[in-house]
């Protein structure tokens, strides 16, 4: 064989094993992130330790309801919305004059919906627009209705420049055997963007990773 083809063929061997080693990297490439990133409820599993999730909320606007569904997407749980026997006005400005009354005197309204062997939940999310600085009177309702000694509360709120406000101190001294947590503030008009924000708190809470 000539010294000519001799060459020739040891650069084609080069080349095979050139194409071997990068066909294996290519492969390794698009198969790595197929087990390198667990679904969502996996991760939530192993972060919670099979805690058991109740995420309850009031929404009047849809902006609290948006935040407590990401929060859903990525803990998984029961999701429960707090609703009331007598519908609050539609007007904003009848709103806010019943929102005070009610912040004077106290009132908590009745509300449709009753959570069944709350006991049996570990972590109960809690979610509320800020109304005249605090929670909004349903989710004062429901924290006055249930005993919640032992259990763990993160608080999520929605506002429109207030952030927590008093909500998270309102909520300790409503719940003063329960564990509450650093809140979440999101404003309004940014729900729609917020699932970093809302993963950020979750990772900061311990909650999901």
């Amino acid at each position: 064989m000539s010294k000519e083809r001799k060459d020739a063929n040891k650069i084609d061997q080069s080349r095979r094993e050139l194409l071997k080693v990068t066909v294996a990297g290519l492969l390794v490439g698009v198969t790595a992130p197929m087990f390198s990133h667990p679904s969502t409820t996996r991760a939530a599993e192993t972060v919670t330790g099979g805690k058991k999730m109740l995420i309850t909320y009031y929404s009047r606007t849809g902006n609290t309801r948006e935040v407590a569904n990401q929060i859903h997407q990525r803990v998984g749980g029961e999701i429960i919305e707090l609703q009331t026997v007598n519908p609050y006005p539609e007007d904003y400005e009848e709103l806010k004059k019943q929102a005070m009354q009610e912040l004077k005197s106290g009132f908590k309204p009745e509300l449709k919906i009753k959570v069944k062997e709350i006991g049996s939940y570990d972590v109960i999310f809690v979610g509320t627009p800020i109304w005249w600085g605090t929670m909004a009177a349903p989710v004062k309702s429901f924290l006055s209705r249930y005993d919640l000694s032992g259990k763990t509360i993160a608080p999520f709120i929605t506002h429109a420049g207030s952030g927590l406000g008093q909500s998270v101190s309102d909520m300790a001294a409503l719940c003063p055997h329960s564990r509450i947590l650093d809140g979440l503030a999101v404003w309004g008009n940014r729900v729609h963007n917020a699932q970093e924000n809302v993963s950020d708190w979750l990772h900061k809470i311990n909650i999901y990773e």
